[in-house]
C-alpha cells in the first residue's frame, strides 16, 4: 500500500506541473491578434518624427483635340467640277451677265460724272464769253455741251442759201438742237436695256439651273437606291446654289438700273437747260 500511495502522489504532481506549463505559454491565435495592432500603430511614430512622405500623383493632362478642316463636297467648286455641260453653261451665262452689268454700271457712272463736271465748269465759262463761237472754245472737246453748241452754230450758219431756207430759222435751229439733245440722251441710256434684261431674267436662269440640278440629283439617288438624308440633302442643296447665283446677278443689275435712271434725269435737266438757253441766244442773233 505504501508503494501505491507513492505512485499516486507522483502522478498527481506530474499532472499539476503540466497544467501549470500550459497556462503559462500564450496560444498562437492570441499572439497573432496581439501583433496586428502593434503593426498598425507603427507608421504613426514615423510620421510624427518628420519622415518625408511621397507627394500625391498629379492627374494626367487632358489632350487638346484640334478641329480638322473638311472640304465641303457640295459647294460651288463641286458644282462646277461634278456638273454636266448644262450646269456649266448656265453658270457661264450668269457670269457673263454679272460682268456685263458691272461694266455698264461703272462706265455709266464715269460718263455721268464727266457730264456733270462739264456742266459745272465748261457751261459757266461758255456763257461768260462774248459770243457763241468764242464760248465754244471753253467747252471740253467731245463733251455733250460742245456737241449741242456745234449743232446749233452749224444750223444757224447754214440756214440761208440752202433748201432749208424755206423752213423758219427759229424752227430749224430748234430742230437741230433738239436732235443733238436727243442724241446725247440716247447715248446716256446705252446699256440700260441690258441691265433691265439681266435684272428680269437672271433669277429665272438660276431657277433653270436649280431645276436641272435637282433632276440630276434625283436620278443619281434613284440609281443608287439610297434615299437617306445625306444622299438627298447634299445634291439638292448644291442645286439650290444656282438660284442664289441668279439672285446675286439680278439684284445689282436692278439697283444699278434704277440708280442710273435717276442720275440720267439729273444730267439731262442740265443738258436741256443749256440747249434751251443756246436756242434763245442764237435766235436773238448773238453769234
Amino acid at each position: 500500500m505504501p508503494s501505491f500511495h507513492a505512485l499516486r502522489a507522483s502522478l498527481a504532481a506530474a499532472v499539476i506541473a503540466a497544467a501549470a506549463f500550459i497556462g503559462a505559454s500564450p496560444s498562437p491565435a492570441l499572439a497573432q491578434a496581439a501583433s496586428e495592432p502593434a503593426a498598425a500603430a507603427e507608421p504613426a511614430p514615423a510620421a510624427a518624427t518628420g519622415t518625408p512622405v511621397a507627394p500625391e500623383a498629379q492627374p494626367a493632362p487632358t489632350p487638346i483635340v484640334g478641329e480638322e478642316a473638311v472640304d465641303n463636297p457640295y459647294g460651288l467648286k463641286a458644282l462646277w467640277t461634278q456638273g454636266d455641260w448644262v450646269a456649266r453653261a448656265t453658270l457661264l451665262i450668269m457670269l457673263i451677265m454679272s460682268m456685263g452689268s458691272w461694266y455698264i454700271i461703272f462706265t455709266k457712272v464715269f460718263e455721268q460724272h464727266s457730264m456733270l463736271k462739264s456742266a459745272a465748269t465748261g457751261a459757266d465759262a461758255f456763257w461768260k464769253a462774248s459770243s457763241v463761237k468764242a464760248g465754244l472754245s471753253a467747252l471740253q472737246e467731245g463733251s455733250a455741251f460742245r456737241y449741242i453748241a456745234e449743232a446749233g452754230i452749224t444750223a444757224n450758219d447754214h440756214h440761208e442759201g440752202t433748201m432749208v431756207e424755206a423752213v423758219d430759222k427759229h424752227t430749224w435751229i430748234g430742230m437741230s438742237i433738239d436732235r443733238a439733245t436727243g442724241s446725247v440722251q440716247s447715248r446716256l441710256t446705252d446699256g440700260l436695256a441690258f441691265l433691265a434684261t439681266v435684272g428680269s431674267t437672271a433669277p429665272f436662269v438660276g431657277l433653270f439651273g436649280t431645276v436641272w440640278g435637282i433632276y440630276n440629283a434625283l436620278v443619281k439617288i434613284g440609281i443608287s437606291g439610297q434615299a437617306s438624308i445625306d444622299k438627298v440633302a447634299g445634291p439638292v442643296g448644291e442645286a439650290l446654289i444656282m438660284t442664289a447665283v441668279g439672285l446675286a446677278v439680278a439684284v445689282p443689275a436692278v439697283m444699278g438700273y434704277n440708280w442710273l435712271i435717276r442720275r440720267n434725269k439729273a444730267v439731262m435737266d442740265r443738258v436741256k437747260a443749256f440747249a434751251g438757253d443756246l436756242h434763245n441766244v442764237l435766235i436773238a442773233g448773238k453769234r
